[in-house]
């Protein structure tokens, strides 16, 4: 099944984890209350549970008589085969569990609840109502049923022995990738380079020139704290440290270190005094007063940070920023997972980090795989289980399931921002030591988001245009999802992006006014930075200096921490 695998990968990589500061405070406990208040809701609302039963009952006679025409959605992956089309049994099990699906999601809308009470039940039902599908049985999935006959009963086999070792070494969730094609270093992280400086908390990665030129301005790329560097490094044609490279750049990339318990009070302020160690650096290292700073994702709230706290201080080391896929101040309505966190779950996130030390790398992406259940969690347990097959190998996913862990300082304060939204309240409140207030970093600015992005919704993103004292913004959108747009390089013929010379102070009237490209947005950014890079120099023979030699050879020694 090798379309299929390649299907099954590329939505799961669309559900990468990443953080934002709404996503730290979701909890399980709040979870199981909805379900609590669903089962109360059958006896404060007998009328509206009555009435769904009838209309269930009422359907699934008709469907079990031949004389319903419901049907799947053509985009709904799971009811592909052709047996649930001509076969009689798998048709009525289809049309069953979608009018299932309908009325119960129908009596959830209807019940009496707060608004957020309304969201937590939804998201409940949904994931309850995913966990139905006659899909993820082994009898009421024609394709896995058939697999058994065709393999003589092995597929059944090597299904059991997958769960088996999922259940020991995986923590119970289905496996997403086949790790066993990829090594850091080997065929992943491959650009050469050296760590040209360290500190407990980070690495700083120099990359060798592939050009007799580069420009003088070099750029600094600031990673998420959630994930391993070398996605801005994964295999040489989705590289974005070699895209830089090819265009005379010279790139700097921080290797965070994967915190553990004895870590717990590192802080933001304890990662910007990091960066800007590593910023001197990279300053005395290329002779350069200026640099040009990129963060990603959660690494953009660090980018941020940084450049509100070196604008207070009066210090214009900055050059250029460049934020990708990154929202600053998320709003509740941004997305279904914003809508079922409140203010006292976010508490109860932050006493659970600080009880445990961390908030550990696996118990994150397990909370990610339920956020996205059919993507990340059914499609494997059919894939792996009910067929027999191996997860697909696929370097994106191998680097999303390379987790790392948050020290529960940084995760409580990331939750302070969710609360406070201090992003957008310039000069109200203390981050990192100091009034932070994007309103006065000057520095020309490109943002980048993905029209598809469900974890950073690109209508969030474009607020960040609205935040900065930038007199020039560049603002691009991708046509990709969130982990898609960010590894875009050039030469995908699918690749196509929207561009509006205006920043205008809505998302909706940037839209209006934007004109489809085909074509991916790294060769833009990579104009926009040679414009903004200073003249072409001479490229060091070697990474370093005198003052910092090289201390070990690219990827560095934190990737490879567990």
């Amino acid at each position: 099944m090798p379309g299929a695998k390649d299907e099954i990968a590329q939505n799961a990589a669309e559900a990468t984890n990443a953080m934002n500061p709404l996503m730290a405070g979701v909890n399980r406990q709040e979870l199981l209350g909805a379900v609590a208040m669903m089962l109360r809701s059958t006896m404060t609302n007998p009328v509206t549970t009555a009435k769904t039963a009838g209309k269930i009952t009422a359907e699934h006679a008709k469907i079990l008589l031949g004389k319903s025409d419901r049907a799947a959605n053509p985009k709904d992956r799971r009811f592909k085969d052709p047996a649930w089309q001509h076969n009689p049994f798998y048709r009525r099990g289809m049309q069953a569990y979608l009018a299932t699906q309908e009325h119960l999601n129908d009596w959830v809308a209807e019940l009496s609840m707060t608004e957020l009470e309304h969201a937590r039940a939804k998201f409940v039902m949904s994931m309850i109502t995913d966990a139905m599908a006659p899909t993820n049985t082994l009898l009421g999935n024609p394709a896995a049923t058939k697999r058994v006959v065709d393999s003589g009963g092995l597929s059944l086999l090597k299904g059991l022995k997958n769960a088996y070792t999922d259940l020991t070494r995986n923590g119970g969730l289905p496996s997403q990738v086949d790790k066993r094609p990829f090594k850091v270093g080997e065929n992943l992280a491959t650009t050469k380079g050296s760590v040209i400086w360290k500190n407990e908390m980070m690495e700083l990665i120099q990359y060798q020139p592939l050009t007799d030129k580069v420009h003088r301005t070099p750029i600094f790329i600031i990673p998420p704290q959630i994930n391993k560097f070398y996605a801005m490094d994964l295999s040489p044609m989705v590289s974005m440290v070699q895209f830089l490279l090819a265009m005379e750049m010279q790139p700097f990339v921080v290797s965070w270190r994967n915190p553990t318990k004895e870590h717990k009070d590192w802080g933001l302020s304890d990662y910007i005094d990091s960066l800007v160690q590593a910023s001197e650096v990279v300053r005395r290292v290329t002779k350069s007063k200026k640099i040009n700073i990129s963060g990603a994702c959660s690494g953009g709230i660090t980018t941020a940070t940084l450049a509100s706290l070196l604008a207070a201080a009066g210090d214009d080391r900055i050059n250029t920023l460049t934020f990708m896929v990154c929202v600053l101040n998320p709003q509740r309505e941004d997305s279904e997972l914003g809508q079922i966190v409140s203010d006292a779950s976010l508490e109860v996130a932050r006493k659970y980090s600080r009880r445990k030390g961390i908030l550990k790398g696996d118990d994150l992406a397990r909370m990610f795989a339920w956020m996205r259940p059919n993507d990340l969690v059914w499609n494997y347990v059919v894939n792996n289980y009910l067929m027999g097959e191996d997860p697909p190998p696929f370097d994106v996913l191998y680097w999303n399931n390379d987790s790392t862990n948050l020290p529960a300082q940084l995760h409580s304060d990331y939750l302070d921002l969710g609360l406070n939204q201090p992003f957008d309240h310039p000069g109200e409140y203390d981050v990192a030591g100091h009034k932070l207030d994007l309103t006065q970093v000057k520095a020309d600015a490109f943002v980048v988001a993905g029209l598809t992005d469900h974890i950073t919704p690109w209508k969030a993103c474009y607020r960040t245009t609205g935040l900065l004292g930038s007199e020039t913004i560049e603002f691009v959108l991708s046509s990709s999802g969130h982990i898609q747009s960010l590894l875009n390089p050039p030469g995908n013929p699918k690749a196509k992006m929207f561009r509006n010379p205006n920043i205008t102070p809505t998302a909706e009237a940037w839209a209006e006014g934007a004109t489809e490209e085909a074509g991916s947005w790294w060769p833009v950014w990579g104009e926009w930075l040679k414009q903004r890079s200073g003249a072409l120099k001479s490229a060091p023979k070697a990474c370093g200096s005198h003052s910092f030699p090289p201390l070990c050879d690219a990827p560095g020694r934190y990737v490879f921490d567990e």
